[in-house]
């Protein structure tokens, strides 16, 4: 089982990677928002489904507590992906993915923060090289910064959050329940947001991107595969794997995302990009590798 859930997430990491591609690609013809209100609430409909098909073999687990958890997550996953997304529009899907990865450093300081769990030596060093890495993609040349970055930036801020606060609540609440009102979240915040930017609100109606075979080809694919398949994913295998495989399977997110723009799209970096990367993919890892523990004078002699 350890193998299927090391290669389960793997491919959830996959899709998330290349998923940048095709996301951008719709944003020519949909606002972030809407495009995010469509393939959330899609995403919700196919969870629906297993769920309705399963609820005779379940008692009663909705209630009042379970609502304020998934909303309070899902208005974190909703800035989370309202960011990127709109910063996808300003900057390149490569750039996108390695900086959004940061989230996957920034959990432990801000388990330190909110949490008060303690770093590690690693994790002081990851964050370290993280940061060297964001800075020679972002800042090392003046002319490649530009407001997509920052927006991404916060976007990875905003995922670390909903990865801190669906630890305060996943032991106690049922995953897929919480999984649902996650998605309605985001769907329904990212309608009313669609509503207050844009003036055309029938959009998603018209006959141009009715017509798109690329809108609907993102849409499902987020929708099924990099929302609804992605989230239950992550909640149920990790069950079956250690913490620390689970942090070296995502940091991969990035780099799929970058040779999926390199294949797709032609995408090219420079050279303080790559390096940039190597950076930030380095300090993914070592922040989450597992600090030695010293062995005590009596076990030496035993």
């Amino acid at each position: 089982m350890n193998k299927t859930a090391d290669f389960s997430l793997l491919f959830v990491v996959f899709i998330w990677g290349v998923t940048f591609v095709m996301v951008q690609n719709a944003l020519s013809f949909l606002d972030p928002f809407t495009f995010n209100a469509v393939r959330f609430f899609m995403a919700f409909v196919f969870l629906l489904i297993p769920y309705i098909s399963t609820l005779h073999k379940k008692g009663k687990t909705w209630n009042k507590g379970l609502f304020i958890a998934g909303f309070h997550i899902g208005v974190w996953l909703f800035l989370g992906y309202g960011l990127q997304t709109i910063g996808l529009n300003y900057t390149t899907p490569a750039k996108t993915g390695f900086i959004t990865g940061l989230s996957v450093v920034m959990v432990p300081v801000f388990s330190l923060l909110l949490l008060k769990h303690r770093l590690s030596r690693n994790t002081i060093i990851g964050v370290a090289a993280a940061t060297i890495g964001l800075y020679l993609m972002t800042f090392a040349d003046r002319s490649n910064l530009n407001i997509g970055d920052l927006l991404v930036f916060l976007c990875a801020i905003s995922f670390a959050m909903q990865i801190i606060t669906t630890a305060k609540y996943a032991k106690t609440l049922p995953a897929l329940p919480l999984t649902l009102i996650q998605v309605s979240t985001v769907s329904l915040l990212s309608f009313v947001s669609a509503f207050i930017f844009k003036e055309n609100h029938s959009v998603i109606f018209s006959s141009e991107v009715m017509l798109q075979k690329d809108v609907w080809t993102a849409l499902l694919v987020t929708a099924a595969l990099a929302t609804a398949f992605a989230f239950f994913a992550q909640t149920f295998f990790q069950a079956y794997t250690t913490p620390t495989r689970v942090a070296l399977i995502f940091s991969m997110e990035p780099v799929f995302a970058a040779l999926s723009s390199y294949i797709l799209i032609g995408e090219k970096l420079t050279t303080a990009s790559i390096i940039g990367c190597a950076f930030i993919f380095l300090g993914m890892i070592f922040a989450e590798l597992p600090v030695k523990k010293k062995k005590s004078v009596t076990q030496e002699f035993t």
